[in-house]
């Protein structure tokens, strides 16, 4: 959990002190009202990135597939994934916040996912080379101890995978 933890903190701060400014200038708003609107929706991002990156660690497990292997076509999906989460969640503040219609919004709102879609891919390809989960926090995460081996089922046990 610690770990998770780490992982948003670090992800919604470096993504804030690199997105606001970019997002001030293209915009042509002020970095405050930008600043603001950048906090707000990272705090939504936090919480939301904590609980969907448990909810893709255990769909991993229910699929057999080891947490501490993540392919490049996998960090695709799972970028992809979380940032159309978050747009449903961003749009309707970003429109009332700038005071812009839906449409200007979802664009608007689309700049920032793209920006976080590259972001996140290439800030969780650093954490996992940094902080590498341990193969054995992997299965302890789903109550399980011991190796992984190839074609093992390890969903049996994990309360969540059920």
């Amino acid at each position: 959990m610690r770990d998770r933890i780490r992982h948003t903190i670090l992800f919604e701060t470096l993504g804030l002190c690199i997105s606001t400014p970019l997002a001030a200038w293209l915009l042509g708003r002020h970095m405050a009202s930008i600043g603001i609107m950048a906090v707000y929706i990272s705090g939504m991002a936090m919480a939301g990135n904590y609980v969907f990156n448990l909810a893709f660690d255990h769909a991993l497990v229910f699929l057999d597939r080891p947490v501490h292997v993540r392919p490049p076509w996998m960090r695709a999906v799972h970028a992809a994934l979380f940032e159309v989460f978050l747009l449903l969640f961003t749009v309707p503040f970003v429109a009332w916040w700038l005071d812009m219609t839906i449409i200007h919004a979802f664009l608007t709102d689309i700049g920032f996912a793209a920006f976080y879609l590259v972001f996140a891919y290439l800030f969780n390809w650093a954490y996992d080379v940094v902080f590498p989960m341990p193969v054995e926090e992997a299965f302890l995460m789903c109550g399980q101890r011991g190796k992984w081996r190839s074609g093992s089922s390890i969903r049996k046990s994990c309360l969540f995978c059920r």
